[in-house]
């Protein structure tokens, strides 16, 4: 049968085996995201699931590959009558593997995608699970990824070859036979080993005894090209004692697969110079960003960007106006003339006035002839969003201080209308409204919504707060120090305190925390740049005493060493 001939049953289901790279969901390819979002099931393991999941549309079935040891049957068993409840009611065994699933799922014209760690060409699995489709006339076809062997070495700042053209080798230490020992051992090139934690220094005796000298360097890294990374330097004869003394500890399960690269000219000397990763200035910290995840999604890119690991806590919940007739008022004088500008001090206050907008069937256009204004970049760009391009953002400081600097006084010959629509959280300061009458304008301060404390965190990010889990804590206003304290407890006193501007500090202080870093302008972004900074002085403090590079959350009193696998 050929394998674009379906067989009865089939209808025209498509499977794309997809490389989810090592690790870090940045190393996806452009194809790999377009597969994605068109898929209607994903099947691989767990820790790739969580690598492609984002990318996917909402209501794909997910079928996990990882059989439960208790059972011997696999998660994505169960979900089987939602992809193909034909299938399970002819009776299907109990136990299946992942091309069972991928069979199954593929039946009344599914689009598949089986996600594979790494490169599906160097998987014995996909590539079984290829014939299988073919057997069965199912087409497919092959999303290159990011070879795992590869990948790791990059990110842990080790090149494979030289300008002299390094040979290199590369060898499954779970799989190699005598034969292939002894080849790789009686080279001088590099050898990069895909082998276990707990198999790493069988790996090295093996290649000591095929020829390869004990001081040989080596380097072995867990966790590769994601923020639990680690990286040792050692050599063959020495690398069982480095781990040992480093109490990195096997996994229950036999430990994940860790590279280890050897080899004379592996650049494994120079990795102190070369290891960009692992030396970012945040790499590894936990940082609470206590904002919605809408409005932190360019503060968590950044963190990620500085090697951190974001996690996003609302504090604070947006609901309508209690009484929605003075927005409304407003809305219908924008549209009737009735002012000269319009001055947005937050997202939260262009959402409200487009949702109030697409209310009364209007667009961007209802803006014509009126001056806009937006205090800070994220304002700007949700307005640029909406289809209005601000007339004015702040010089200098992005705030209600900044704007008014910036402003213009009234003027009878120049302004023909003297108002100016301020729509406004109902908790926001006076200190805008008083500027712009000082500068000769009337002003409509409309509460245009309402903030109120969100609902608690779950319980273990509660723990995590109070018991120092977090390593910073991101304060982008007063009210976010208020309401995380209510919601959630008062950080523990490991955990670095970063706030916004001198207000924001001073509340922080208020409930007895302490201020370690202060943004040098009410920027979120600056913020997260002045949290980068005091990692990189406090990494390279370490450094220069000679101590390990640790993460605040790793000092804390009583606090266990993180078993790493």
């Amino acid at each position: 049968m050929s394998p674009t001939t379906l067989p009865a049953g089939l209808d025209h289901g498509h499977v794309t085996f997809l490389g989810a790279g090592p690790g870090d969901p940045g190393l996806l390819t452009l194809r790999a995201v377009e597969a994605l979002a068109n898929a209607d099931v994903l099947v691989g393991e767990h820790e790739v699931l969580d690598v492609v999941r984002t990318h996917a549309r909402a209501g794909v079935a997910v079928l996990n590959t990882d059989a439960d040891p208790s059972t011997g049957t696999y998660p994505g068993t169960a979900q089987l009558a939602v992809v193909d409840a034909a299938s399970t009611a002819a009776g299907v065994p109990a136990l299946r593997d992942a091309a069972h699933l991928v069979m199954e799922a593929v039946r009344g014209g599914k689009r598949v995608v089986r996600a594979v760690s790494g490169d599906p060409g160097l998987d014995v699995y996909a590539a079984e699970e290829m014939l299988a489709c073919a057997a069965e006339g199912v087409p497919f076809e092959v999303v290159p990824g990011i070879a795992t062997a590869v990948g790791v070495p990059a990110y842990a700042g080790v090149p494979l070859r030289d300008a002299q053209g390094t040979d290199v080798r590369f060898v499954d230490a779970r799989s190699a036979s005598d034969r292939c020992w002894t080849e790789v051992g009686a080279s001088d090139g590099t050898v990069v080993v895909s082998t276990t934690l707990d198999s790493v220094a069988a790996a090295a005796g093996e290649l000591v005894a095929a020829g390869r000298k004990p001081d040989t360097p080596m380097t072995v890294t867990i966790a590769g090209t994601t923020t639990r990374q680690r990286t040792w330097t050692a050599t063959l004869g020495s690398i069982a004692q480095t781990l040992k003394q480093a109490k990195v500890l096997p996994s229950p399960d036999g430990g994940r697969t860790v590279i280890a690269v050897v080899g004379e000219r592996s650049a494994a000397a120079q990795r102190d110079q070369l290891s960009w990763f692992e030396n970012k200035p945040l790499f590894g910290w936990k940082v609470l960003v206590p904002r919605t995840k809408e409005q932190a999604a360019s503060l968590s890119d950044q963190l990620r960007s500085y090697g951190a690991v974001p996690h996003e806590v609302p504090t604070i919940a947006v609901e309508p106006p209690r009484t929605p007739q003075q927005m409304e008022r407003a809305v219908k004088g924008l549209v009737t003339g009735r002012y000269e500008w319009i001055a947005f001090t937050s997202v939260n206050a262009v959402k409200a006035v487009r949702e109030k907008f697409e209310e009364y069937g209007l667009d961007a256009r209802a803006f014509a002839g009126i001056k806009v204004a937006a205090v800070g970049e994220q304002t700007a760009k949700a307005l640029v969003a909406f289809g209005v391009k601000p007339d004015l953002v702040p010089s200098g400081e992005q705030s209600a201080a900044g704007l008014l600097d910036d402003w213009p006084p009234y003027d009878p010959v120049f302004d023909p209308i003297d108002r100016v629509f301020l729509p406004r959280a109902d908790i926001a300061t006076e200190t805008l409204v008083a500027g712009l009458i000082e500068l000769g304008w009337e002003v409509d301060d409309v509460t245009a919504y309402r903030t109120v404390r969100a609902s608690p965190p779950p319980a273990e990010t509660r723990e995590a707060i109070k018991g120092g889990g977090f390593d910073a804590v991101l304060f982008t206003s007063s009210s976010t120090v208020r309401n995380l304290v209510g919601i959630a407890g008062k950080p523990h006193n490991v955990t670095v305190i970063a706030c916004i501007g001198p207000a924001t500090a001073k509340t922080a202080e208020e409930h007895g925390l302490r201020v370690d870093v202060m943004a040098p302008e009410p920027s979120v972004h600056k913020l997260a740049e002045a949290l980068a900074d005091f990692g990189l002085k406090r990494r390279a403090a370490a450094l220069e005493a000679g101590d390990p590079v640790t993460r605040p959350s790793e000092r804390r009193p009583g606090a266990r060493r993180r078993r790493t696998t």
